[in-house]
């Protein structure tokens, strides 16, 4: 699987820029103290993060970042554009795993990077001061204003204005639809007047059903016999008679 690498990115500067805000010379100002601090790590911890007791590091033979270059870049780009772990994963051809592994490695490498080369971000004034050369109320006169710049303008809100929601977020009346008051007299009348014919053995009640379950197999074994009648002899009422099945 074709994946980033910095070999295919040198020859592109503009791609290359926009992809780790820094150009090529100073990309490559930035890869001896981070690979150094990358190799120092790597004596004293392992790769998933606990501490080495074995063997020192060296570069497998698939390591999806072979190279310091090839390392750097794929931090850069991480940091530049904050993509998922797997989307990073993936164009570095690595799993979300590996992927986050490296991240969580190579983070304190480049701070230490920067550290080295006096170029790490300044988290207090008088750090900021002192890197500048200037006393701290210059410092301050140069930080205000940029805060007030980036600051967001939100325009505060007056009392004439209504909110749009509030005639919506009334409280709701009753309901319009008609109840069925199952006590009314019609519909007691109703149900005195269901014949059992038109019932469903399902629809009885408990009491009348129970009283009126038979078993299907005996009814469908109960046969009614043929009546017969009788039938006089011709040659007297009082001589035998003839049984004859009536049909």
């Amino acid at each position: 699987m074709a994946h980033v690498q910095f070999a295919d990115l040198q020859s592109r500067p503009t791609e290359f820029l926009d992809l780790t805000s820094l150009t090529l010379d100073e990309f490559q100002q930035l890869v001896p103290p981070f690979e150094a601090a990358f190799q120092a790590h790597m004596a004293t911890w392992r790769l998933d993060g606990k501490p080495r007791t074995a063997r020192r590091f060296s570069v497998y033979q698939n390591c999806p970042l072979p190279t310091p270059e090839d390392r750097l870049l794929f931090l850069l780009a991480y940091v530049k554009t904050y993509s998922l772990q797997v989307v990073q994963g993936r164009l570095f051809g690595m799993g979300q795993s590996k992927a986050n592994q490296w991240i969580h490695v190579l983070l304190p490498v480049l701070l230490t990077a920067l550290r080295t080369l006096d170029a790490a971000p300044a988290r207090s004034l008088r750090v900021l001061a002192q890197r500048l050369g200037v006393t701290e109320a210059d410092a301050a006169a140069v930080v205000t204003p940029l805060a007030e710049a980036l600051a967001p303008v939100v325009a505060s809100p007056t009392v004439e204005q209504a909110s749009p929601l509030v005639p919506m977020t009334g409280r709701n009346g009753g309901l319009s639809a008609p109840k069925t008051l199952l006590n009314s007299k019609k519909v007691i009348v109703a149900r005195k007047g269901i014949t059992p014919s038109k019932m469903s053995y399902s629809s009885m009640p408990p009491s009348l059903s129970s009283s009126l379950a038979i078993p299907m197999q005996g009814v469908c074994t109960i046969s009614v016999s043929p009546r017969r009648r009788r039938i006089p002899c011709p040659r007297g009422a009082g001589s035998c008679r003839i049984w004859a099945s009536w049909r």
